[in-house]
Order: structure tokens, then sequence, then C-alpha cells
């Protein structure tokens, strides 16, 4: 697992890159630990929704939270897989502190055969007081060839 996790914490900034965007949006790796991470996405004026408030848009948390409940998975699994998000629900529960990056936290909390269920928090000063949180649920695909029969 060890193993992994390095190759892990290697990989996702290029992975994060090759997501249009995620690298619009500037999603940058915090921490990365078994079945956790966090990432960050920097305050920038383009992101605002509301330009009279400031406010990041609602989207941009949603990316966020979206992509790290995603590293969360890959980090909780033995090997790389090809993941994608079968459900994902957030309540937002206040707005984001213009002026400051949101950083978001997910852990995945449980992994079956084919499907693995992440919670996560987004926020901007403390984890204790999220902007959102979210309920994930993520469709695992292995990487590598099938057997003959074997199903998906």
């Amino acid at each position: 697992m060890t193993d992994h996790l390095d190759q892990l914490r290697r990989l996702v900034p290029q992975m994060m890159m090759g997501s249009p965007q995620a690298r619009a949006l500037k999603l940058q790796l915090v921490e990365l630990d078994a079945a956790r991470a966090t990432l960050r996405v920097p305050y920038a004026p383009e992101l605002v929704g509301d330009p009279d408030t400031g406010v990041i848009a609602g989207g941009v948390v949603t990316t966020l939270l979206d992509h790290t409940c995603g590293q969360a998975v890959q980090a909780a699994l033995d090997a790389f897989s090809q993941i994608a998000t079968l459900d994902l629900r957030i309540d937002y529960l206040r707005a984001a502190q213009p002026g400051l990056d949101i950083e978001a936290h997910a852990h995945c909390y449980r992994v079956t055969r084919s499907v693995a269920f992440v919670r996560a928090s987004a926020y901007d000063r403390e984890r204790e007081d999220p902007v959102a949180t979210a309920q994930a649920a993520f469709v695992l695909t292995p990487v590598g060839p099938r057997r003959s029969g074997e199903a998906a």
C-alpha cells in the first residue's frame, strides 16, 4: 500500500492537470494518505460567482469536492483503478469567505468489489466550519485485461 501511495502522490498533480476543469481551477494536492485526500483551489477573481459579494461560484466547490473524493478513493485502493462518480450529494452550508482559498478533505470509508463510498467537506478557514459537505459513491473498474467471461 505504501508503494501505491507514494506513486499516487507523484501522479496526482499530473492526473489533475489532465483534467481541463481541474487545470483551469488550478487544483493543488495538499495531502494524501491511506483512504484520505486534501486538495485546494486557490482564490481567484475569475472563479467568483457573484461579483457583488466576491464569493467563489458553487460549481468550483462542487468540482473541488468531486476531485478530492476521487483522490481519496484512489488512496484507499491497493492499486490504481479507473473510477467514475456514481453519485455525489452536496450540502452547501454557507458562503465561502471572499479572498480565501478553499480546501476539501475526503475520507473513503468503505470499498466493495465495485463501489467506493466517501464523505468530504470543503472549508475556507477551519475544517470544523465547512462551506459544504459531500457524500459520494464511485464505481470501480479495475485496470488491465479481463479474463474471458469475467463480468465488469
